[in-house]
């Protein structure tokens, strides 16, 4: 079964929460999670991420049960197209929502395998035994710098400009999304996360928190969060946990916002 849940708070710097996030089950039993972190000034971000994340929902809620892996592959790289083209579409038709756009991080799983697609610093890892690998590669200005050598890991890491991103969803008629292929074995998690989660808390820590099995999946999302309200809450935060908990892997959802 695989087990979901997600949660967001605006943190303790912004007055708005510009990210969106959900978990769940499709009409036909895949299990999907999707976090969007949207920029772009009043009003603008929280409508971004806010379309982007409906407009998946929408594209993937009715995918037809039994899909081979390709078309599922498929499926998830022509719903984040579509996302992009409706918040490309709105920020054009209205001035206010000049330029906004949005990140965006997202799993489709059919039973305990499938695809994570992504555009920007939204991330997903892989929590197994206690430990959190990193599965996505951010869009950004200061990671094509360390990329080609310019920056040292601990220079990416506090670099004043690390959240300039170099591709992002809805600010270009269209946008490629990197997509991998995924799989969780019996007690193993994704983490999905927007960088004010990221940012604020060590890869170690996510690993050790999500990997708490004592606890419930709840109270391992609450913890994160609270982690990185502890470390100042310089963002808004938003965390989705998808855990496979054996047997056959039908997808069961919790959600709240604080």
């Amino acid at each position: 079964m695989i087990r979901t849940v997600h949660a967001s708070d605006v943190g303790r710097v912004r007055s708005v929460n510009e990210d969106s996030v959900w978990t769940g089950a499709t009409r036909h039993g895949y299990t999907l999670g999707i976090i969007a972190d949207g920029m772009g000034g009043h009003l603008a971000g929280d409508t971004a991420s806010r379309l982007a994340l409906e407009s998946m929902r929408a594209s993937l809620d009715s995918l037809p049960p039994g899909l081979p892996e390709e078309e599922l592959r498929e499926s998830l790289t022509a719903a984040i197209a579509e996302a992009n083209r409706t918040v490309y579409q709105e920020a054009a038709s209205d001035e206010k929502y000049h330029n906004m756009g949005t990140t965006v991080v997202a799993v489709l799983l059919k039973e305990a395998a499938g695809y994570i697609g992504h555009i920007g610093d939204s991330r997903a890892y892989l929590i197994k035994d206690g430990k959190a690998v990193l599965l996505t590669e951010d869009h950004t200005l200061v990671n094509e710098l360390f990329k080609n050598g310019q920056l040292s890991l601990e220079e990416l890491d506090n670099h004043p400009r690390r959240n300039v991103l170099t591709k992002a969803l809805g600010t270009d008629p269209a946008v490629s999304a990197d997509l991998s292929a995924v799989s969780l074995a019996a007690g193993e998690q994704l983490l999905l996360c927007s960088d004010g989660l990221s940012n604020f808390v060590s890869q170690e820590h996510l690993g050790k928190v999500a990997g708490i099995h004592e606890i419930s999946l709840e109270e391992r999302a609450d913890r994160l969060l609270q982690l990185a309200l502890l470390a100042g809450g310089g963002d808004n935060i938003s965390v989705a946990l998808l855990e496979h908990q054996g047997e056959a892997a039908v997808p069961e959802t919790k959600e709240w916002n604080r």
